[in-house]
C-alpha cells in the first residue's frame, strides 16, 4: 500500500510518499520520496493577511506538481493538510478551491492542536523510557506546538502563534512570549525528569551539524552555543559557512530562539530529534484510520 502526506506549511509545503509494508504483523514505513518547496506563506499572511497573487500561482503550481507525482507513483490514499498561514489568509478557502479544481487535491485546514496531536502520531515515546517525561516541540514558520507526555499519556498541548517567518518579520509580541512562558511554568511540571523532543525542518538541521549520533540527544547548552555563533552573522555569511540555503539560513536563528526559550522555561536540558515531521505524523494517521475501518 502506497500512502502520500502534503503538509503545507507557513515556510514551505512537503510532499511525502511511503510504501507499507507488513513486517513480522507490524507495519514498516518506507520512505519512497519527500519533496519540499519553500513557497513561505506566512511572508504573505503575516503582513498583509492574505496569500499574494505570486505565492497563490506557486501554490497551484506546486500541487499539480505533486498531484502527478502521485500518480506517477501510483498513491493509494493521501491526505493534505494546511496550518498556521493558510488557517490566518483572508482567501485560504479561495485558494484551497483553485486547488481542488486545477489538480483534484482536497485539501483540509487543521487547527494547532491537531497539528500537535499529528507529530504524537509518530509514535516516539512508545520506544523511550518511562521514568522520563517527555515534551514534544514543533516549530514551524507561523507556529509552535507544545505537547506534553507523562507516563505514556498526554496531559497538555497547545499552540501557540509564535514561528520562524513571524519571528522573522517581528510579528511576535513580548506578551505572546509572555503567554508561552506562563503556559510553560504554569502545566510542564513534572517529578520525573521532562526531555524534549523536536520536529521541525531547522532543528533536523542543527542536529545533523552537530554529528550527534542517531538516537542520541542534543543539550540545551550546545542549542544556546549554535544560536550565539548564528546570531553574530549575516544571512550570507550562514549561507556561506554552513553550506544552507537561504530558506533555512534566515530562520535557523529564530527556530533556535523558541527552542532555547522552551527547553529554558520548561527547566529542560536535553532534545531528542528523531527527525520527525507533520507529514510522518499525516502517513501514520491515514494508515490508522484505514486499520481502524476494517
Amino acid at each position: 500500500m502506497k500512502i502520500a502526506a502534503i503538509d503545507i506549511g507557513s515556510n514551505a509545503a512537503r510532499l511525502l510518499i511511503n510504501e507499507v509494508k507488513i513486517n513480522n504483523r507490524k507495519p514498516e514505513f518506507i520512505k519512497l520520496n519527500l519533496l519540499r518547496i519553500p513557497l513561505r506563506l506566512g511572508m504573505d499572511v503575516f503582513t498583509i493577511g492574505k496569500i499574494g497573487p505570486e505565492r497563490e500561482k506557486m501554490v497551484i503550481d506546486s500541487m499539480k506538481i505533486f498531484s502527478d507525482l502521485m500518480k506517477i507513483y501510483k498513491v493509494d490514499h493521501y491526505r493534505a493538510c494546511a496550518t498556521s498561514a493558510m488557517r490566518d489568509a483572508a482567501n485560504g478557502n479561495e485558494i484551497i478551491g483553485l486547488v481542488k479544481e486545477t489538480s483534484g487535491i482536497n485539501i483540509e485546514i487543521i487547527s494547532g492542536d491537531e497539528e500537535a496531536t499529528l507529530v504524537y502520531e509518530n509514535h516516539v515515546a512508545e520506544g523511550l523510557d518511562k521514568e522520563f517525561a517527555y515534551l514534544y516541540i514543533d516549530v514551524g514558520g507561523g507556529s509552535t506546538e507544545l505537547t506534553f507526555y507523562e507516563n505514556g499519556k498526554m496531559v497538555y498541548e497547545k499552540s501557540f502563534n509564535i514561528g520562524t517567518i513571524r519571528l522573522l518579520n517581528n510579528l511576535v509580541t513580548m506578551d505572546n512570549w509572555k503567554e508561552m512562558k506562563d503556559e510553560i511554568k504554569k502545566n510542564i511540571v513534572s517529578k520525573k525528569p521532562i526531555v524534549a523532543i523536536g520536529s521541525g525542518g531547522n532543528i533536523n538541521k542543527v542536529f545533523s551539524m552537530s554529528k550527534t549520533k542517531d538516537g542520541k540527544p542534543m543539550s540545551l547548552s550546545h542549542l544556546k552555543k549554535v544560536y550565539k555563533e548564528f546570531n553574530e552573522l549575516s544571512v550570507e555569511e550562514r549561507m556561506t559557512n554552513y553550506n544552507l540555503r537561504e530558506d533555512r539560513a534566515d530562520v535557523l536563528v529564530h527556530a533556535l530562539s523558541i527552542f532555547n526559550n522552551v527547553m529554558s522555561w520548561s527547566d529542560i536540558n536535553r532534545i531528542f530529534v528523531p527527525k520527525i515531521s507533520v507529514a510522518d505524523g499525516l502517513i501514520h494517521n491515514i494508515y490508522s484510520q484505514l486499520q481502524h475501518r476494517k
